[in-house]
């Protein structure tokens, strides 16, 4: 599960980080990233090119009849992705990386629910894996929306939640981007990231009010 996250690093970071023409976009630091928000993606184009993008988190598949089918959509289990209606042809053609200097997850304590900010040893982004589809509204204008893909969780993240987002490694931002890459190519991305990559600490609670912004968020308690 993946329901919040950080991306507070400057938009310059994304085109040195995943190599992505970042000139037209337009993204202000962010503490608590939520679904149904518009935030960055990096897809790449067909020539190769990758940009960077802002999308709305929760996915809509290009099928549905509804816009709300989007609040359940927020991420995509990646050992089914392939097969399932609402993920299959996204999986296939449609991948992005979704930039993140750090995710959430709530741990129960004492009856209580502690949030955790986990984020990379070494660096200062991750690179989630994510689907993205286009989507039109009934008078044609076009919304375009993505998914988390999530794994198991490594035995660093298992304490907190029995899943985690994939992330992906930079060597292996080409492959996932590229809509041409062998489907087994594809799943084989789709597995726990190495343990040694993150770590994670306790957070204020208020983490858990979207309306609640700010460094403080990322401090540890």
């Amino acid at each position: 599960m993946c329901g919040r996250y950080a991306l507070y690093g400057p938009v310059s970071r994304l085109r040195e980080r995943f190599d992505a023409d970042v000139d037209a976009l337009d993204f202000r630091p962010r503490y608590n990233v939520a679904p149904m928000q518009w935030l960055p993606v990096i897809r790449q184009r067909p020539a190769g090119e990758r940009v960077a993008h802002l999308l709305r988190w929760g996915l809509i598949p290009s099928w549905s009849k509804d816009e709300a089918i989007a609040t359940r959509l927020i991420n995509a289990r990646g050992e089914s992705a392939a097969e399932k209606p609402s993920f299959r042809a996204a999986f296939r053609k449609r991948r992005c990386i979704v930039p993140a200097n750090g995710f959430y997850e709530w741990q129960t304590v004492a009856g209580d629910k502690q949030p955790f900010y986990i984020h990379p040893v070494e660096s200062d982004l991750f690179g989630l894996a994510g689907l993205w589809e286009r989507w039109s509204r009934d008078d044609g204008e076009p919304l375009d929306t993505f998914v988390i893909v999530t794994t198991a969780a490594n035995a660093a993240m298992r304490p907190l939640h029995d899943r985690m987002p994939v992330i992906l490694a930079p060597e292996d931002y080409g492959l996932w981007l590229d809509g041409t890459t062998a489907p087994d190519q594809v799943q084989a991305l789709v597995r726990p990231g190495a343990e040694a990559l993150l770590t994670a600490y306790p957070v204020s609670k208020a983490v858990g009010n979207v309306r609640n912004d700010g460094p403080e968020l990322i401090a540890t308690v």
